[in-house]
């Protein structure tokens, strides 16, 4: 179901209930968006290939595909903000959701001020990045042997051997290497990530930490890369020369 105010953001809703797609269309309409809605994987996957969308509200328990597979796919297509809707309690989900790029979590039953509230900031900040990917942007960084090269989302370990990292990883480490030798807390580090602040979702920062220490063969425990601020946060504690 279509409905069009030209000159507004253009907002995908995919929910398989029926009322909470009507009640989304109604109120974000009301606020000057335009909305498209979806009830599966099927027509979500439709309406993306014949719209053209700012932003993506995602129920996580859909029929068929879930969720999570729909916000996998997405991420193969565009960079598109996700505000992904969990019922509570969905930890595991929302720290896999994190990682596959989604940008904000909204627990079910919601407020749709809320929703709102935290679409707007979303696509806020979808306008600084796109402003900020129009800067000059470092061909690569190296620090500790590392190398990372942003032009290809890659990570190159002292051997020059390329290391995978999921899409959150790789976000996490740019966020850390950008801001080398500054205590980031797990707020500042969601709100760069995925602009949430951190209440039930801090563990979805220490996991990705613990993940990318891994990658990095650095020990948690006396990590020499990737410190841990007591109280604080995280920092990247190395020099970055940025090529």
């Amino acid at each position: 179901m279509l409905r069009r105010m030209e000159t507004s953001p253009h907002i995908l809703v995919v929910d398989d209930d029926r009322e909470i797609r009507e009640l989304l269309a109604r109120f974000l309409e009301k606020h000057r968006l335009r909305v498209t809605t979806a009830r599966d994987g099927k027509e979500a996957r439709r309406a993306w290939v014949n719209g053209h969308y700012q932003l993506v509200v995602l129920d996580l328990m859909l029929p068929g595909e879930s969720g999570l597979d729909i916000a996998r796919w997405l991420r193969t297509q565009s960079d598109v903000p996700i505000v992904m809707l969990t019922a509570m309690g969905e930890e595991t989900d929302r720290i896999i959701g994190l990682e596959l790029g989604a940008d904000d979590y909204v627990p079910k039953p919601f407020n749709p001020r809320e929703l709102l509230a935290r679409i707007r900031a979303v696509l806020r900040r979808a306008g600084e990045q796109a402003e900020h990917r129009q800067e000059p942007e470092a061909r690569s960084y190296r620090f500790g042997g590392w190398t990372l090269e942003p032009a290809r989302r890659r990570l190159l370990n002292p051997e020059q051997v390329e290391v995978a990292l999921t899409g959150g990883e790789y976000d996490l480490l740019i966020a850390l290497v950008e801001r080398a030798n500054r205590v980031l807390t797990r707020d500042m580090l969601l709100d760069l990530l995925r602009g949430r602040q951190a209440g039930p979702f801090d563990r979805a920062i220490d996991v990705a930490v613990s993940r990318l220490r891994r990658k990095l063969e650095d020990d948690g425990r006396n990590a020499q890369l990737i410190k841990t601020v007591r109280g604080g946060g995280y920092v990247l504690a190395a020099t970055v020369e940025r090529a």
